[in-house]
C-alpha cells in the first residue's frame, strides 16, 4: 500500500511529503517529497548587496537565525580578509551558543511531542523563552533578529543583558536535570527510541550526514572543534558522542550538547574582552551612526555602502560553521561587483534529509514519525 505522510502532517515539522510503501505496517520504502516551500534565496542574493543578504539567512534556518548569521559574514570576511575585534568574537559565540540551545529546547519538545509525550513541550519552551527575550533585549527581534554585521555586531551588549545571560546559562543545566526525569529512564520512552532508525558511521559519512546525527553514531567531527572559527579554540568543552546511532542516541547527544554550550556561554561572559564591537575602518562596514550627524565623511561612506554596497576582490569562497543541525557552509563566488555572483548554501538540514530512507526501512510506520522528528529538519533550510 502506498500512503502519504505530510505535507499537512504535523509530525513531518513542515511541509514535508513523505511517499510511504507499506507492506501492512512495515515500511518497505520511504522517499522524500520536497520542494513545497521554495522560495528562492541562492538566486535573490545575486541581486542584492552583501549587508542586504544577511536578512535573507534568518530565514532560512529560522530555529537558528544567529547560526545563519554568523555562517554568512564569517564567509563574506574570509572574501574581504578581516579580521574582528576579540570581543566581538566572543559576543558571537555566546549569540551561538544560545542560539542552539534554543534550537535544541525547541527540538526535544516537539520531538517528545511526536512521540506521544506532552509535558516535556511546556518545560522546553519554558527556557526557550527566556532565550528569546534575551535575543530580543540585544537585537530588538527574536525569530530573525539580523544581529551579526560584517565586520563585527550591529551593536554593543551591555552588562545587564551579559547578567542575565550568564544567569540563565548557569541554571540551564538544573532545568535539563529535570527533562531527564521525565525521559531518559522513562521506560515506554526507551521502548519508542532506542533501536530506531539506527545510522552507523559508514552510512552517515556515505550520505554526508553531520552534526548530533553523525555524533550519536559514534564520530567526534565537530567544526568547532576540528575546524575552529572565532575563537572557539579559547574555550573548555566536549564533543558527546553515542554509540549505537539510534534515535535515544540523538537524544541523550543533543542533551549533552545544550549542558556543553551552557559551559562555553558561562566561560565567555566571564573572559568577555574589552575593546570595540565592530571594525570601523574595514570594507564594507558600516560608520557609526553617531557618527553620521557630525563628519561629512561617514555619511558619504554610509552613503555609498548603503547605495552601492561593498566590492570585494575577484575570487570564490566557502566557510562553515557547526550549526545545531550540523555542517552549515556558505560557498561564494564574487565578480567584483556589489552583488555576489553566485551565492550557494550547504544546509545540515538537506543533507540530512537522506538518511530517513536507511532509517525507516524494515520499520513499522510509527517508527517512521520517530526518524523524522529525530533529523531535526527545518523545511525552510531544506527548500531554501
Amino acid at each position: 500500500m502506498a500512503v502519504n505522510l505530510g505535507p499537512q502532517h504535523p509530525s513531518t515539522h513542515g511541509v514535508l511529503r513523505v511517499m510511504l510503501e507499506l507492506d501492512g505496517e512495515i515500511v518497505v520504502n520511504a522517499k522524500p517529497d520536497i520542494g513545497f516551500l521554495h522560495r528562492g534565496i541562492e538566486k535573490l542574493a545575486e541581486y542584492r548587496t552583501y549587508h542586504q543578504i544577511i536578512i535573507l539567512t534568518d530565514r532560512l534556518d529560522y530555529l537558528a537565525a544567529m547560526s545563519n548569521n554568523l555562517a554568512y559574514v564569517l564567509t563574506v570576511e574570509k572574501l574581504l580578509e578581516i579580521e574582528i575585534p576579540k570581543r566581538a568574537q566572543y559576543i558571537r559565540i555566546i549569540l551561538a551558543e544560545l542560539q542552539r540551545i534554543a534550537s535544541h529546547l525547541f527540538w526535544l519538545g516537539t520531538h517528545a511531542h511526536d512521540l506521544g509525550a506532552m509535558t516535556p513541550l511546556f518545560y522546553t519552551l519554558r527556557e526557550r523563552e527566556t532565550i528569546m527575550d534575551i535575543f530580543d533585549a540585544v537585537a530588538g527581534s527574536r525569530l530573525t533578529p539580523g544581529f551579526m554585521r560584517i565586520g563585527g555586531l550591529a551593536a554593543e551588549v551591555d552588562r545587564e543583558i551579559l547578567h542575565r545571560i550568564d544567569t540563565f546559562a548557569r541554571y540551564l543545566p538544573d532545568r535539563i536535570d529535570e527533562y531527564e526525569s521525565l525521559l531518559t529512564d522513562n521506560p515506554i520512552w526507551k521502548s519508542r527510541t532506542q533501536g530506531v532508525g539506527i545510522l552507523t558511521i559508514d552510512e552517515c559519512i556515505e550520505l554526508g550526514v553531520s552534526g548530533p546525527l553523525l555524533r550519536a553514531s559514534g564520530h567526534g567531527r565537530d567544526i568547532r572543534k576540528t575546524e575552529p572559527y572565532s575563537s572557539y579554540k579559547d574555550f573548555d568543552f566536549n564533543i558527546p558522542t553515542g554509540t549505537r546511532g539510534d534515535v535515544y542516541d540523538r537524544f541523550l547527544v543533543r542533551l549533552a550538547e545544550m549542558r556543553e554550550s551552557a559551559r562555553i556561554v558561562q566561560q565567555a561572559v566571564q573572559n568577555l574582552p574589552d575593546g570595540p564591537h565592530i571594525i570601523r575602518k574595514a570594507p564594507g562596514v558600516l560608520p557609526d551612526r553617531d557618527a553620521l550627524d557630525t563628519d561629512i565623511y561617514a555619511m558619504i561612506r554610509h552613503f555609498h555602502l548603503i547605495t552601492e554596497g561593498v566590492k570585494p576582490p575577484i575570487g570564490e569562497v566557502y566557510h562553515c560553521i557547526e550549526s545545531p543541525r550540523g555542517e552549515l557552509g556558505f560557498y561564494l563566488v564574487s565578480d567584483g561587483s556589489s552583488n555576489p555572483c553566485r551565492l550557494r548554501v550547504r544546509p545540515p538540514s538537506f543533507v540530512n534529509l537522506q538518511s530517513l530512507v536507511k532509517m525507516v526501512k524494515g520499520k513499522i510506520l510509527s517508527d517512521a514519525i520517530a526518524a523524522i522528528s529525530t533529523i531535526d529538519i527545518v523545511l525552510a533550510e531544506v527548500d531554501r
